[in-house]
C-alpha cells in the first residue's frame, strides 16, 4: 500500500478517532488491500472477503496502529492472516510459502488446532502468558498492558515477541 498518498493528517485524524477521516482512510486504503488480496488469496471471492476483512479490522483498530509507516505493513499482515485463514476453512493448502512445519498445522482441524494453541499458551512461563493473552486473546494495546502490568511498553514488547516465539515453536515442533 502506498503510505504517500494518505497523509500523515489524515491518519493521524482517523487514530484520534474523527469518524469522516477514518471512512476517507478505509476510501484510500481499498483498492491497495483489494489489489494485495488479489494476489494473495486463492480465489477472487477470497480476495473480496479478505478485504472485507481487513478493512473491517482496520476500522476497528486504527487507533492503535503507531505509525502511518506501519500501516501498509500492518494491513498486508492482516490480509495475508485472512488469506490463510479462508483458505483453511475451504480445506486448501494456502497459496502462500509456509514453512512444512506450518504447512502441517494449517492442514490440521479447526478443533485439534485450537487444543494446540491453548497447550501452546499453557506451557509459556506466566510472565509470557499474561501479556500473550492480554494482546491476542483479549485485544489490549501494548500501552493497556503496560498499565495494568505496571512495566515498561519495551518491556510488555519484549515479552509479547518472546511469547510468540516460543508459542511458534511449540506449535511447529
Amino acid at each position: 500500500m502506498s503510505a504517500a498518498a494518505i497523509s500523515p493528517n489524515l491518519f493521524e485524524a482517523a487514530r484520534l478517532g474523527d469518524p469522516e477521516a477514518i471512512a476517507s482512510l478505509l476510501a484510500t486504503a481499498q483498492p491497495d488491500i483489494r489489489r494485495y488480496a488479489r494476489a494473495t488469496c486463492r480465489s477472487s471471492a477470497d480476495a473480496e472477503d479478505a478485504t472485507q476483512e481487513a478493512l473491517w479490522i482496520l476500522f476497528r483498530h486504527v487507533g492503535t496502529i503507531r505509525s502511518l509507516l506501519a500501516l501498509s505493513a500492518w494491513l498486508f499482515s492482516v490480509v495475508r492472516r485472512e488469506c490463510l485463514r479462508l483458505a483453511r476453512k475451504a480445506g486448501l493448502m494456502p497459496a502462500i510459502a509456509a514453512s512444512d512445519a506450518e504447512a502441517a498445522l494449517l492442514s490440521r482441524p479447526e478443533a485439534d488446532l485450537r487444543l494446540d494453541v491453548a497447550a501452546a499458551f499453557e506451557a509459556l512461563p506466566l510472565h509470557y502468558r499474561d501479556v500473550a493473552l492480554m494482546r491476542d486473546v483479549k485485544e489490549m494495546t501494548i500501552d493497556e498492558i503496560a498499565v495494568a502490568l505496571g512495566a515498561s511498553r519495551q518491556t510488555v514488547k519484549a515479552r509479547l515477541h518472546r511469547a510468540r516465539a516460543l508459542m511458534r515453536e511449540y506449535l511447529t515442533r
